[in-house]
């Protein structure tokens, strides 16, 4: 079927028209929801025909036959007259299946089809995160064992700091996602059925239905649950499920963003050192003015998008901390808004993620150059233990540092000159029993951030390759 067209004059949601992917973008689409109603009505009636209730198989059959036959212009205009969305939609449903209209929605609240509906577009999102998710650390792992053992600054309060790599600086976005899909799988673990809890979650209008016989209400209830691929329910319920769980879904969600948007703001201040760059298409402009600017638009969009699904996590809150007593109505437009765009705009940045990784620039000779700024300083260590091995006394060698380091620094800082601490130290006698060259090689200064990757990879990412195989080939393509 067709997309409609939306006219240019209203405002369309940039989520669907510019960031979502057309799978995320489909899943919450009103064909989807209404269809998954339909279903919940099939599955409904034949639970209740199995447990003895007078449904045809013809009734069923015809339910079946029409549930994707679903007419939004006539749904529109039974809830225009009844302002009541959910037996609009009864309505419409019984138009096409006159011999079943009898028996649709028999026994059910209307948060039967919205609350059951929605935790199945719940767990079909989350299962494209997760993919999303495999996709994205699976690429990341590539990127790290390319640049395993090239050496790179650290830097703990954006100082420059202790030697790394590159490929492990990206095994610390990657943990941080692993830890993210850790949480994923544990909410999709977490998810069950409201099945047919009943109007104020006491299933009433079932025990009457079966003239009193708990039995075959908690059968129902289970029948049901398993009918739509869950194994347990929730334990209890008031008209709607917990909003906890809305809740517990979007701060998942939200650790995704935190963790995109740390890796994309370094990869931001990395661009600006010119040491590693996200992918650029030729003709791409960076500045409508500046004609040479290489912007990280990418990994800023990245941030942008994060800091929004981060923001949804106060309605969700809110949400469940004003449901009074059984259920109000106050939390359905909300819900309508934050649970779709959180998972639109999480799987906008997974989608960005993934474009990034798979064309990360890294340029080495700049990375070298900049280590060479530094490494003197840091190699001081190494310097005075070596220093000492060669027989000089250790406080003297310390005091003869500091002294060095102070005169290079102020060249550095007040002069706008070169570090010039080892020529310092190679005119020194002190330390001529000392190979400055060895001592201030950036190998020798990673300590074992290349084993660390190699470990990395082999225990937290070859296990979820495998456990995932064919799953982390989703595509990434960016619309703008």
């Amino acid at each position: 079927m067709a997309e409609p067209t939306i006219p240019q004059s209203i405002y369309q949601n940039p989520l669907i028209t510019r960031y979502a992917s057309r799978d995320m973008a489909r899943l919450w689409g009103e064909q989807r929801r209404i269809g998954y109603w339909r279903r919940l009505w099939v599955m409904l009636a034949e639970a209740e025909q199995e447990l003895g209730l007078p449904i045809a198989d013809e009734q069923i059959a015809e339910l079946r036959a029409k549930v994707d036959d679903i007419d939004f212009d006539a749904a529109r205009e039974y809830e225009r007259e009844r302002r009541h969305d959910v037996m609009a939609h009864v309505h419409a449903y019984g138009d096409v299946c006159p011999a079943a209209r009898p028996i649709i929605h028999l026994g059910a609240t209307s948060c039967f089809v919205t609350d059951n509906g929605d935790l199945l577009m719940l767990r079909e999102a989350l299962e494209l995160v997760r993919d999303r998710l495999v996709t994205v650390i699976d690429r990341l792992a590539v990127f790290a064992q390319q640049q395993r053992a090239q050496p790179c600054l650290g830097f703990t309060h954006l100082q420059p700091a202790q030697p790394t790599t590159v490929g492990k600086r990206a095994c610390l976005w990657a943990y941080d996602l692993v830890l993210d899909l850790q949480e994923i799988e544990h909410r999709l673990a977490s998810l069950r059925a409201r099945s047919t809890k009943g109007t104020t979650g006491t299933q009433a209008s079932f025990l009457e239905l079966f003239d009193g016989d708990h039995d075959k209400v908690r059968q129902l209830e289970r029948r049901v649950a398993e009918k739509m691929g869950f194994d347990a329910t929730y334990a209890v319920t008031g008209q709607t499920y917990s909003r906890k769980v809305d809740v517990q879904i979007l701060d998942a969600l939200a650790g995704i963003a935190e963790s995109a948007h740390k890796a994309a703001t370094d990869l931001r201040i990395l661009a600006h050192r010119k040491e590693v760059e996200e992918p650029r298409e030729v003709s791409q402009i960076g500045s409508s003015a500046m004609a040479y600017k290489r912007n990280p638009m990418r990994s800023e969009r990245i941030c942008g998008l994060a800091r929004f699904v981060m923001s949804l996590q106060s309605s969700a809150a809110n949400t469940i901390a004003t449901q009074w007593m059984e259920r109000t109505l106050d939390d359905s437009a909300n819900r309508r808004l934050t649970l779709p765009q959180a998972f639109l705009a999480i799987d906008a940045v997974l989608v960005l993620y993934q474009n990034v990784t798979e064309g990360l620039v890294v340029y080495p000779k700049v990375i070298e150059r900049h280590l060479a700024e530094e490494l003197p300083f840091m190699a001081t260590e190494n310097i005075l233990m070596q220093g000492v091995a060669a027989g000089g006394d250790r406080q003297a060698l310390h005091d003869r540092i500091l002294i060095h380091s102070q005169a290079a620094a102020a060249v550095v800082k007040e002069q706008g000159g070169a570090n010039d601490l080892l020529d310092r130290l190679r005119g020194d006698e002190a330390f001529a029993g000392v190979d400055l060259a060895a001592a201030v090689d950036a190998r020798g200064l990673v300590g074992r951030a290349p084993e660390q990757v190699d470990e990395f990879l082999a225990e937290h990412v070859a296990p979820m390759r495998q456990k995932y195989a064919g799953r982390g080939e989703m595509s990434a393509d960016v619309t703008v």
